[in-house]
């Protein structure tokens, strides 16, 4: 008899216990980001003449132009210069008319 009772109350638990596992529901979604920049090294020389002309002039001319890149981000395109002063380094971002880009 109380191998029956106990295999009556396994079974209701199993029982509930896979009502409950039944009822739950995943939903998982993959994203996927394509990195779609492309950034090209160029001599500094190869800048055009209008960036050459804004990096001679205030506040750029305290910076030391360090390297050059073409940059293709989408339907962008720009040019970046890696600038240093002292212990600081940084990026601007120019089109080729010498303007900012952000």
């Amino acid at each position: 008899m109380k191998k029956l009772i106990l295999s009556a109350a396994f079974l209701a638990f199993a029982g509930f216990a896979t009502v409950q596992a039944s009822d739950l529901k995943t939903k998982i979604e993959t994203v996927s980001v394509q990195d779609s920049v492309i950034k090209t090294p160029i001599k500094l020389e190869e800048l055009p003449t209008a960036i050459k002309t804004v990096l001679a002039t205030e506040p750029y001319n305290k910076w030391t132009p360090t390297a050059a890149f073409t940059v293709k981000d989408g339907a962008k395109e720009y040019f970046q210069v890696d600038v240093k002063k002292e212990e600081q380094v940084g990026s601007l971002k120019f089109d080729k008319e010498g303007k900012p880009v952000e």
